[in-house]
Order: C-alpha cells, then sequence, then structure tokens
C-alpha cells in the first residue's frame, strides 16, 4: 500500500506526519514518490542553488525544519500551499514557478514555448534580444560599454583583476558589496541575519541603481548571487558590459581558503558539493553575459593582460 505524507506548516517538526518513519534516505527510497512532487523537489533545489542558499539557510528563513525540505527535495510528502508559499517567498519566485512551469500558464505562453523549444543558446539569446527591443520603453544607455562589471562566484578573480582593470582604465573601481553596506549600516551577512534574504535584495537592488547614476564609467565587481535577482541582474545587463569570470570548483575553494573566508559554506561539510550545486545552477545565468573568461590555471599577470585583451577586442567589435 503507498504511503501517505503530510506536510504542515509550523515549527521544528513541521513536514513530518503521524505515519513518516524515523528513517531518512533508505526508507525514502522505498516509497514510491510521484513524478509531481518530484519534480517540484527537484525545482525547489535548483531556485536553492541559484540563490546560494544552503537548506540549512532556507529553513531558518521559512521557519520550516531542515527534514521537512530534505523530504520536499527528495521528492516525498505532500506540502501544503501554504508552506510552498512561504518557501516561494524566501527564493523571491513566483509561486508557480515551483508548482509548476509558467509558460504552461496561458495559450501564448505555450505557444510561444513551442516556438523557442529546442533553440540552440545563441539562437534564444538573439530572440531575448529582440525582445527586449521590441518592448524596450527606455533608450539604450550610451555609457553602457564604458562599465564593466565583472560576474561570477567568490574567487574568480573580480575584485582582485577589477581593480587592475579600473586603474588602467582610470575608472573607478566599486565593490557593490561596499555600496550594499553603506546603503544599509551594516555588511551584507548582518543584513541577512537581522532582516532576511528580501531586505538584502532590496539594498542589493538599490545599490546597483546608485552605483549606475553616479558613474557613467566603472569596473563594477557584482556579488556573486545577483544573477538570481531577475530584475537586478536585467539592470546590469542593460547598463553594463558583462564578463563572467569563470573557475573550476576547485580553484574557486582553493582561492576561498587563500583569502580566510569560507562563506556562505562556513562549517558546512559537504562545501565542494554546495559550492559546485551553486555553480551548477547558476551556469546558464551567468552564461547571459556579454563575454566570458576562464581565470583557472593562469598566473594573476597573464589573466589580467588576457582578460585586459579580450575585452578591448570584443568593444572594439560592437563598435564597428
Amino acid at each position: 500500500m503507498k504511503r501517505s505524507y503530510t506536510v504542515v506548516a509550523g515549527g521544528k517538526d513541521a513536514g513530518r506526519g503521524a505515519d513518516e518513519p524515523e528513517g531518512d534516505s533508505a526508507e525514502h527510497e522505498r516509497v514510491e514518490r510521484d513524478p509531481f512532487i518530484a519534480a517540484m523537489g527537484e525545482r525547489v533545489r535548483l531556485l536553492r542553488a541559484r540563490r546560494g542558499m544552503t537548506r540549512k539557510a532556507l529553513a531558518a528563513e521559512t521557519g520550516l525544519s531542515e527534514r521537512h525540505l530534505a523530504n520536499l527535495e527528495a521528492g516525498i510528502g505532500n506540502p501544503s500551499v501554504q508552506v510552498l508559499r512561504q518557501i516561494a517567498t524566501t527564493l523571491n519566485c513566483p509561486l508557480a514557478e515551483i508548482i509548476g512551469d509558467v509558460t504552461t500558464s496561458s495559450s501564448e505562453w505555450m505557444l510561444i514555448r513551442e516556438l523557442l523549444q529546442g533553440r540552440d543558446p545563441a539562437s534564444l539569446q538573439r530572440a531575448r534580444a529582440a525582445l527586449a527591443q521590441l518592448f524596450e520603453q527606455a533608450p539604450a544607455d550610451p555609457h553602457r560599454r564604458e562599465r564593466i562589471a565583472l560576474i561570477g562566484l567568490r574567487g574568480a578573480g573580480k575584485s582582485t583583476l577589477g581593480r587592475m582593470l579600473a586603474q588602467e582604465m582610470k575608472a573607478p573601481f566599486v565593490e557593490l558589496n561596499r555600496v550594499i553596506e553603506q546603503l544599509a549600516g551594516c555588511p551584507p551577512a548582518e543584513i541577512h541575519s537581522l532582516y532576511g534574504a528580501s531586505a538584502y535584495r532590496r539594498y542589493e537592488h538599490r545599490a546597483l541603481e546608485a552605483v549606475i547614476a553616479e558613474h557613467p564609467r566603472a569596473v563594477i565587481a557584482s556579488p556573486g548571487g545577483l544573477v538570481s535577482e531577475p530584475s537586478t541582474f536585467t539592470m546590469l545587463l542593460a547598463h553594463c558590459f558583462t564578463v563572467w569570470l569563470q573557475a573550476t570548483p576547485e580553484e574557486h575553494m582553493r582561492r576561498v581558503v587563500a583569502q580566510g573566508d569560507l562563506r556562505p559554506m562556513s562549517g558546512n561539510r559537504e562545501a565542494m558539493d554546495d559550492l559546485k550545486r551553486i555553480l551548477a545552477g547558476r551556469s546558464e545565468l551567468y552564461g547571459r553575459a556579454d563575454m566570458t573568461f576562464d581565470t583557472s590555471d593562469k598566473t594573476l599577470a597573464d589573466a589580467y593582460l588576457q582578460l585586459r585583451d579580450r575585452i578591448a577586442a570584443r568593444l572594439g567589435a560592437e563598435m564597428e
């Protein structure tokens, strides 16, 4: 007989019904997973990874138990709408994005989805640009190519290479985290702990608006998770020439450890796995940048010279 699990919002044991067994993964594997619930669990895991949130952090912000979230991501249980709404609010996404594909909501959406289905990344990028131009209300930013925004995970070289680029360009170097700290009056980590992820996202958006308004020319190092917030990332793409600084997960970890900073993986025994999940969850978003540059296995001097020349070549080609 198929077991039924009911998830209830609440305190520490939220998400475990009276008939739920105490065993974890082994017992879970013996329970037949409903395809819809399983797919929803995968979407929650992906959305969480894109935002660089551990399950523990998501549990703390939603008030749900880690066990509850583990069951949901494993495709086990029958979560209530209230629980899903709590998760959607914390992850700053529509409830429809967790429950199912938003492009199934109307016939027009489905026709558009069908038209784009199976297209290669270059074709999708052209389609996005065409749609953006079709619906663009504000004129294009004439200073877009004069603002270089570096995106990517911590340890990719955004601060180090960004300062070097700014010095050669004789332009200001701006670390967006510093602007966020100035606006909020406390470091980003404290914003998260005191006010939550939603407040941090609002400060991040305001900080980028302020930098764009103040600096027609600049090199900007953006927080790694900025790309997971659609409105903020869209603003960055519209007003800056963006460069994704890539590196292997091992290189990211080595550099972060060398800096003596393990956030957000501090205290997590599966730090490398978490880092790989974050990178996998964000890679498609990072890929929307104007260009990518891999900093792995390069000396600082070589990385800088190659990055500088690549950016100059791309900007020169766009001007022709």
